[in-house]
């Protein structure tokens, strides 16, 4: 079992974040962090204060020397897939072999409308167009040249290069649990599935549901690593202990503790306490 926090970049300062990386750095029971990939805070006021993402993360992984580092997940509607390539690959290099791309099909309404981003007519086509930003990713972080002409998006022997030291390309981490479209896109390209926060039998169902998508793409479910995000109550230890043993004991490899705002380096020397009580 794995474990890893993540730090949502609002309603906190940048000195605070810091300092719970640098802390959780420190931690050998912590295996990873992340960020989230949003223009305005998503719990809370949405007039507070939120810090952009892949800039903050590439600090955060020059800040680190040991855990693995990343986006939970990377919207793809505001950023072109061919310029998300460029970044992955450049974060690979900067961070040295320990970033993971996370990758999502978007759905905030509030920040997209207000910067002008496309995020689709409908939850299809919004989808449709996520299925075209991943294969152009993999395609430009894979290979020398990439081409591809889809209904969206469009890239015509496209280079990215210097390639990152993660070969074939960096893992590919995709949020979401919709059962037609995500997780199918998860059998076809991911190499870690991540989930929000979910009850023990839907869990179960949801890895029946990608067996069959893996099993229609000839792809062997155990390549993919799974997580799920779990909330954290600094006034209850003891539940979060309780918690991560039982993610365990359903078969999850990794849990990823959602550290609450404005971040504080007693609550990562806290979720170290309770994973080394749950193990």
């Amino acid at each position: 079992m794995h474990y890893g926090i993540k730090t949502n970049p609002h309603h906190t300062t940048w000195d605070a974040m810091l300092a719970a990386w640098e802390r959780a750095d420190q931690s050998e029971n912590i295996d990873s962090a992340w960020v989230f990939d949003h223009f305005y805070p998503i719990f809370g006021d949405t007039n507070g204060p939120c810090l952009e993402g892949w800039t903050s993360l590439s600090a955060l992984a020059q800040a680190t020397s040991r855990l693995q580092v990343g986006t939970m997940v990377n919207g793809m509607p505001y950023r072109h897939p061919a310029v998300t390539a460029n970044m992955a690959a450049t974060l690979d290099i900067i961070s040295d072999g320990r970033f993971q791309l996370g990758l999502g099909a978007g759905w905030n309404e509030l920040e997209s409308e207000a910067y002008g981003i496309t995020l689709g007519d409908n939850l299809t086509e919004r989808f449709d167009r996520f299925d075209e930003c991943v294969e152009i990713i993999v395609g430009m972080l894979e290979n020398e040249e990439t081409t591809f002409e889809g209904e969206y998006f469009t890239v015509k022997n496209a280079r990215n290069e210097p390639k990152g030291p993660q070969r074939p390309h960096p893992p590919i981490v995709i949020g979401g649990k919709g059962e037609r479209r995500t997780l199918k896109t998860v059998a076809r390209f991911a190499d870690h599935w991540n989930v929000a926060p979910i009850e023990a039998d839907e869990w179960r169902h949801k890895m029946e549901v990608l067996a069959r998508h893996c099993e229609n793409v000839g792809r062997d479910r155990d390549e993919i690593m799974t997580s799920m995000m779990v909330r954290f109550n600094p006034d209850d230890l003891g539940g979060l202990s309780d918690h991560l043993r039982h993610l365990g004991q359903i078969g999850l490899d990794a849990a990823i503790v959602n550290l609450p705002s404005p971040h504080d380096p007693a609550h990562v020397d806290m979720v170290t306490s309770a994973i080394e009580a749950a193990t």
